[in-house]
């Protein structure tokens, strides 16, 4: 009884967690802890079953939080993009958010990539060979002008983990590129009634774009998707505890908790 009192009772303190953090499941679609590998897969612990497929040479590394993986210049996760359901693809509320290490070499640095139906590059998450930070988003073609942002801001620290994290919100029409918790850019959206493209359908890849170039070269760790634009107090309690997760879709359970030990 005393054994059953203690885990009813932990259980409903992890919920508690859970309701009170506002980036909670719902809002998840795709999270990469990087802790662990199945197979030539990457789990994504949302829940939604996103696995990444990993192509080239992809290893676990000491990470920021736990394991961190660490890619070769043109290795990437393939997240079959064509066959992401529309309901997981963010396209009024947006963030996209990870740690990273990056080597420099001499490249620009892909974060995250996808491509709509439309031929549409629809999210560029970049470290800009340059020396700069960039977040863009587009929404399809058919819309005149169809880039809601193009930020371009700050000044990399290459080899050392920053955090980096891009938002958009169509009902303040905000598009903000955090990095490291603190805003470098809080602009107006440049199309702000647009929704982001709707489809991946030519493609979605963690770690290169799709016509194989930008290679991210580095380490990455706590990569995740969200169908909301979070706060900046959000993005800082996300650096330091992660999302709340379930286990992946193929689990034999299904259990509320916090994949990182921090």
């Amino acid at each position: 009884m005393k054994k059953f009192l203690l885990s009813a009772g932990l259980t409903c303190l992890v919920l508690l967690w859970i309701v009170g953090t506002s980036f909670a499941y719902e809002d998840l679609v795709i999270y990469y802890s990087f802790d662990q590998l199945d197979g030539d897969n990457v789990p994504d612990m949302s829940g939604h079953g996103h696995d990444g497929a990993i192509n080239g040479d992809i290893t676990l590394a000491d990470g920021k939080n736990g394991m961190a993986a660490k890619f070769t210049t043109g290795s990437f996760l393939d997240l079959d993009g064509a066959n992401i359901p529309a309901e997981d693809i963010p396209t009024s509320d947006f963030s996209l958010c990870a740690w990273i290490k990056c080597e420099n070499t001499g490249q620009d640095h892909s974060i995250f990539n996808a491509r709509a139906s439309d031929t549409t590059w629809l999210i560029h998450p970049d470290v800009r060979s340059g020396g700069q930070y960039r977040f863009c988003l587009r929404a399809y073609e058919s819309n005149e002008p169809n880039k809601i942002c193009d930020i371009k801001e700050g000044t990399v620290a290459w080899d050392e983990w920053i955090h980096y994290a891009g938002t958009y919100s169509k009902e303040s029409g905000i598009t903000a590129l955090y990095i490291n918790g603190e805003p470098i850019a809080e602009i107006e959206a440049l199309a702000p009634d647009l929704d982001i493209a709707g489809d991946w359908d030519l493609g979605a890849r963690v770690g290169y774009n799709i016509d194989d170039s930008r290679p991210f070269t580095g380490l990455m760790d706590d990569f995740c998707i969200l169908k909301k634009a979070l706060t900046q107090d959000e993005i800082q309690e996300l650096m330091e505890i992660g999302p709340a997760t379930v286990q992946p879709q193929n689990s034999m359970t299904t259990t509320w908790g916090i994949l990182k030990t921090r």
